[in-house]
């Protein structure tokens, strides 16, 4: 029975980014987070689109076991996390408000919840956190932005060492206290919501990951990219399986 259990396709929900082209609203997702659904979990992607309506939404995660909450060029507007002025010009509030709906709904059906980079501080600011906008200008931290003139390949590259807590669930699945990881982003969090506990931090102590403070649901949150290529990464493919076993346990 079991067997026949794990063989039923997992659907995993993924919020889409809401964006115009010329004069019209397009979704879109980025390929490498529907690879590693298909390939890293062997699961099926369901695009949700950036609709906040909760009955829509609603419906959306009744057929899914899992939410999985990607990065995005957009960055959080920033009165959603007490700050007025934006440093950036690429916000997606369609997502966002789509964004906060979803993981408290999620939370509210024990449905598993995945964010990476801006998915990642969408969980935080959802919680109650709030988040540097340029981490780049903070004293004491260093600068975590790519280099938009290379290729994709080495933007996505090893790029600084996270330490991971003893205690924590990335920890039990690694094979040594640090992980090498990539970094694209220039926001981070800067203060972390009270329902979650750290998981990692960069080596300039910005937090890197987290989870939620309780065991009685599956929320975990990664600031790097593990979806990049991720059947060639041993420890991010791991991560993405404990992601997935979360979701069959809540299927069944």
């Amino acid at each position: 029975m079991q067997d026949s259990i794990d063989k039923k396709p997992l659907r995993i929900g993924v919020l889409a980014d809401s964006k115009m082209v010329g004069a019209h609203t397009y979704h879109s997702l980025g390929d490498k987070y529907l690879r590693a659904i298909t390939e890293g979990m062997e699961a099926f992607p369901t695009l949700i689109p950036a609709w906040a309506e909760r009955d829509l939404l609603h419906s959306y995660l009744r057929g899914v076991q899992g939410l999985l909450l990607t990065g995005s060029h957009s960055n959080i507007e920033p009165h959603h996390y007490g700050d007025q002025l934006s440093t950036e010009p690429f916000h997606d509030p369609a997502r966002d408000s789509s964004a906060f709906l979803l993981i408290e709904m999620a939370l509210d059906m024990d449905i598993p919840v995945f964010g990476i980079c801006r998915g990642f501080q969408e969980i935080n600011v959802a919680l109650g956190g709030s988040l540097h906008q340029k981490v780049q200008v903070v004293e004491g931290l260093l600068d975590h932005r790519e280099d938009s003139s290379e290729p994709p390949a080495k933007q996505y590259g090893p790029r600084h060492e996270v330490q991971l807590e003893s205690d924590g669930l990335l920890r039990s699945i690694s094979n040594s206290d640090k992980q090498a990881v990539n970094s694209l982003h220039q926001q981070g969090v800067s203060r972390l919501a009270g329902d979650l506990v750290v998981e990692a931090r960069a080596t300039d102590g910005l937090i890197e990951a987290f989870r939620f403070r309780g065991k009685d649901r599956f929320v975990l949150g990664v600031q790097w990219h593990p979806e990049w290529e991720v059947t060639r990464n041993p420890f991010n493919l791991r991560i993405f399986n404990i992601f997935k076993r979360a979701c069959i346990t809540r299927r069944e």
